[in-house]
């Protein structure tokens, strides 16, 4: 089979696959079997690994870590789930947007690992109050995951607050983590923490009707509390992006901001002065809590939701990063693959009209993998999502057969996944195999929502790994937005 074309073994593949192609169809796994995995579009993991319930603190969602579901699956009361700011994470996880997870104690900040925790499998990471100084490779993590696109939603408390007794407290961690990062330690997101203290005070939303912070899908912020915390001195002169949203009685422009966001990178940045506006007033025994996410002299609650609607880019606009506008329609550029390898990076032979697979419509499809051998094939495509679009439906219809005849075993893969304009890999939607072979073209969905406002690139990446062939074949794409 060496001297035949790549057109005419994949027809001999076929063939070879004949008799054993029914019996494969009709062992395919059961649906739970075939599951897709699938990335939630909207990820925030809340951090525990810097002693958030050192001393008289709480600041986690739940006892339950990584996962707090593990705790209550259906959670309808904060007290559903043991924690200072569990409020918080109750209310993403009942918007049925939102999928959670706790770096827990003794775990370390990552990006680009193969930890389930990593960061580059959220779209978001809040800092609460942390009490230990971050490594150096952990900084670096954290200014890599924003500045490919992460969202860092920051808070800090006043002065002294070293709840450990390590020497550091939050004010200082946050602002070691901005000066000496190893990716840019020249003020990069424009703004440093006072280290003084303002003991109480009620600071005032700024007039920005347009801001998707203060006016947001979970309500119209108007002010904040200050229990015992401190504000930021804003430069941006640094960074442009920076801006105040919440400023103390008094102050306002550069000094004096208690809320604030920033951009850097692709990324977003969020810093609140002070964890008492999170505190929901429940939590483990033997801590000294406070109810500020109901206090009626803020309204906290939809700040610390907008924010994070923001920081993921559930929402556009705002933080200085501009909005947007959607025109609703198709964007994938030749999406039935009827003009050849027009506006999809493929490999060899990918795109073809050979008859040994049938298209869904047309005479063309994408063809990957069905060689019996070891082999990689990839098919891409680059595409922008406007920012002001809040939905973005990949959909895409595949059809595999295989000759294999394990139900249990995956030896051959088609990989979906999102890519940064880096190349890093963003998510994973789905992971195909011959486990998941069918008589013919099945639809696939998914929302690429969370990406609004970016350029990001589709990959599919068919992967054969035995001597039996496995054809994934990829026709009638789409992705549609409005």
């Amino acid at each position: 089979m060496l001297g035949l074309t790549r057109s005419t073994r994949r027809r001999f593949a076929a063939l070879t696959a004949l008799g054993t192609l029914v019996a494969a169809a009709a062992a395919a796994p059961t649906q739970a079997q075939a599951q897709e995995t699938a990335a939630a579009p909207l990820r925030v993991l809340f951090d525990n690994s810097k002693a958030e319930t050192a001393g008289n603190a709480d600041w986690i969602i739940g006892t339950g870590q990584p996962d707090p579901l593990t705790q209550n699956a259906s959670p309808s009361a904060e007290t559903d789930w043991t924690g200072a700011i569990s409020a918080w994470g109750v209310a993403l996880q009942r918007t049925g947007r939102y999928a959670l997870k706790t770096l827990p104690s003794g775990g370390t900040i990552t990006y680009g690992t193969t930890a389930a925790t990593d960061l580059r499998n959220f779209d978001t990471f809040v800092l609460p109050e942390p009490n230990v100084r971050l490594s150096a490779s952990e900084k670096t993590a954290v200014m890599t995951f924003v500045q490919n696109g992460g969202g860092l939603f920051l808070i800090s408390d006043h002065a002294n607050a070293d709840r450990n007794n390590d020497g550091w407290d939050a004010l200082e961690i946050i602002n070691d983590l901005m000066a000496d990062n190893g990716v840019d330690d020249t003020d990069p997101f424009g703004f440093t923490l006072d280290t003084g203290t303002v003991q109480t005070d009620d600071p005032r939303a700024i007039a920005d009707t347009a801001d998707p912070v203060l006016n947001g899908t979970f309500g119209k912020v108007t002010g904040s509390i200050i229990r015992s915390g401190t504000t930021a001195t804003l430069k941006p002169a640094d960074n442009p992006s920076v801006k105040g949203l919440v400023y103390r009685t008094g102050s306002s422009g550069t000094t004096g901001a208690f809320f604030a966001t920033s951009t850097f990178g692709s990324g977003r940045v969020a810093v609140w002065g002070d964890s008492s506006p999170v505190d929901d007033g429940t939590g483990q025994s033997g801590n000294t809590l406070y109810d500020g996410w109901n206090d009626p002299a803020g309204t906290n609650a939809a700040l610390a939701l907008n924010a994070t609607d923001w920081l993921s880019k559930a929402t556009t606009g705002g933080g200085g990063g501009g909005g947007g506008t959607c025109t609703a329609g198709q964007l994938l550029a030749n999406p039935g693959f009827e003009s050849g390898d027009t506006s999809w990076t493929a490999s060899s032979g990918v795109i073809t009209s050979d008859t040994g697979r049938p298209a869904r419509t047309g005479s063309s499809k994408a063809w990957l993998s069905g060689y019996g051998s070891a082999h990689t094939d990839t098919l891409a495509q680059t595409v922008t999502i406007p920012a002001g679009c809040t939905t973005a439906a990949l959909t895409f219809h595949t059809r595999i057969d295989t000759a294999e005849t394990t139900t249990t075993t995956a030896y051959d893969t088609l990989k979906v996944q999102v890519l940064d304009s880096g190349g890093t890999v963003l998510s994973t939607l789905a992971t195909y195999s011959n486990l998941h072979a069918s008589s013919g073209y099945v639809q696939r969905s998914f929302s690429l929502a969370g990406y609004a406002g970016r350029t990001v690139t589709l990959r599919f990446t068919g992967t054969e790994g035995s001597t039996l062939q496995t054809s994934f074949v990829i026709d009638d794409t789409a992705l549609t937005v409005g």
